[in-house]
């Protein structure tokens, strides 16, 4: 049956490529995607699935009961877009100014209404039940964690989940199944600088919390290159950096805030206790307080290594020409690591890229888009993979 869901994957590309360009075409953000929730729903209601609307105020869940007994296996696709000027020049270009997808979850709902078409047309044989979740918010508005507190993993609980990600940074015909960690857990850290504000020309007088800030970026560097293992990884970047608002005036704080990225909890501790020793210790010394707050943003995404495995010998049974890369680890986090906390599954990476075509540029860029080669591709693999799952009970 793997085998026929690939080949008829191939089948239905002209259906993926409208429904993504449709959904490209009229992107939305956060937790507030009501047209793109609308049309998954229909779509799924359409094919003869339960649906629940409504889940962390728009995300979308579709039941799929096969015809034989088995477990229950959880797929999930990112709907959200980005607050992003799209620049691509494309026929199908964002209509709403300001938003656009430019990370791909355009394909990845196209794929997910996909593999339920696919699957519906042999529910009779489908051996278990499918529980598709569409979920909104995944570009930092913790979709994933709204939707387990609203109870998308109870009535009926899954026992595995597979979700994937359109991948630019690589070719179409290009997989990424890496076994255990795959995408780094990620904290957001704002560090205030209290000082004491004053005349630019008589800084005696004040404490500059803007040196201070600037001491304290500068110090935060040696936290990964002279206090991790330089084994494992790490990421600390300060991206903003807010002072004052006038020439002549020495403000009286200044915020800081940035991220940290981990894979490892004992690394992640001894990160954030860096960061908050040496702001404040260094903030101190220059006659300054430093006030820091760590928020967690989301876990680390670990693959299980038995399904992981598994489908690793799917692709190279089914797809032998695909190149498969058991070493992709990026610093980029995910909140599908939520849902795989919980529910133990494989995160896949879909190459995507066709630089021939100018189909290269990177997530989150104005110029983002990606071969629409790689949606049959992807609905195939993630339609093939839930079967496989089931079979394997």
């Amino acid at each position: 049956m793997q085998a026929s869901l690939i080949k008829e994957a191939a089948e239905i590309k002209d259906q993926l490529v409208d429904w993504r360009r449709d959904f490209h075409r009229h992107p939305e953000l956060g937790l507030q995607l009501n047209r793109t929730a609308g049309v998954v729903a229909s779509e799924l209601k359409h094919l003869g699935l339960i649906v629940r609307t409504r889940v962390a105020e728009t995300g979308v869940v579709g039941l799929l009961k096969g015809g034989q007994p088995g477990p229950v296996i959880m797929l999930r696709f990112d709907m959200d877009a980005l607050p992003i000027m799209e620049d691509t020049g494309a026929s199908y270009a964002s209509v709403n100014p300001g938003v656009m997808h430019a990370c791909g979850h355009d394909g990845h709902t196209a794929i997910g209404l996909g593999v339920a078409r696919l699957l519906c047309r042999h529910q009779k044989e489908l051996p278990g039940v499918i529980k598709f979740i569409f979920q909104p918010g995944e570009e930092g508005f913790a979709g994933a964690q709204r939707m387990i507190e609203e109870g998308v993993l109870e009535n009926p609980a899954p026992i595995r989940s597979l979700a994937m990600h359109l991948w630019n940074t690589h070719p179409v015909g290009w997989i990424g199944l890496t076994p255990g960690p795959a995408m780094a857990g990620a904290e957001k850290i704002e560090i205030v600088i209290q000082g004491k504000g004053g005349h630019a020309a008589a800084p005696d007088l004040a404490v500059d919390p803007v040196v201070a800030a600037a001491q304290v970026i500068a110090a935060l560097q040696t936290v990964v290159s002279r206090n991790v293992d330089p084994i494992e990884a790490a990421v600390v970047s300060i991206s903003e950096v807010k002072a004052g608002d006038v020439f002549n005036v020495i403000p009286p704080n200044a915020r800081l805030k940035g991220t940290i990225r981990t894979f490892k909890p004992k690394v992640r501790e001894l990160v954030i206790r860096r960061v908050e020793e040496i702001a404040s210790n260094v903030a101190r010394a220059m006659g300054c307080k430093a006030d820091v707050e760590c928020l967690q943003i989301s876990l680390p995404l670990v693959n299980d290594i038995a399904v992981t495995k598994r489908l690793h010998h799917l692709v190279l049974e089914n797809l032998p020409e695909l190149t498969i890369d058991d070493s992709c680890r990026v610093m980029g986090s995910e909140d599908m690591a939520d849902f795989m906390h919980k529910v133990p599954g494989c995160y896949i990476f879909v190459g995507s890229n066709n630089p021939t075509r100018g189909l290269d540029s990177p997530h989150h860029s104005p110029k983002f888009d990606f071969d629409e080669n790689a949606l049959p591709l992807g609905a195939g693999l993630m339609a093939a993979a839930a079967w496989e799952e089931l079979e394997a009970g």
